[in-house]
């Protein structure tokens, strides 16, 4: 025994259990850097950009003002008068699909 009342195999097994809570506590840093790192990287999932409903969209871009697809328009002319100031392109939705040509629902 020595003078702080531990053996040598106390002292020995006292430091083995405490490398191995070191190399627990790293790879348990590594995983949750790893998961932030997966987390950071994805981006949310974006829904339909095209509306049937409406004939004309509106693509507004920019870090800014955040990109996106606004298909509420009934005419070119609405949609150019609607992107005034703004970064944006008026174009035709190409999934736009006319009252005429939509399937009605049968009547009960």
């Amino acid at each position: 025994m020595s003078r702080d009342g531990l053996s040598a195999r106390h002292r020995l097994s006292a430091r083995h259990v405490f490398r191995d809570s070191r190399r627990r506590d790293v790879r348990l840093l590594g995983a949750l850097l790893l998961a932030l790192g997966a987390l950071w990287m994805t981006r949310p999932a974006s829904a339909q950009m095209y509306d049937p409903r409406y004939p004309v969209c509106m693509h507004v871009y920019g870090e800014l003002v955040g990109e996106r697809m606004d298909c509420v328009f009934t005419s070119l002319e609405q949609c150019q008068v609607g992107a005034v100031g703004l970064p944006a392109t008026c174009l035709v939705n190409p999934y736009y699909v006319p009252r005429s040509a939509r399937p009605r629902r049968p009547e009960r």
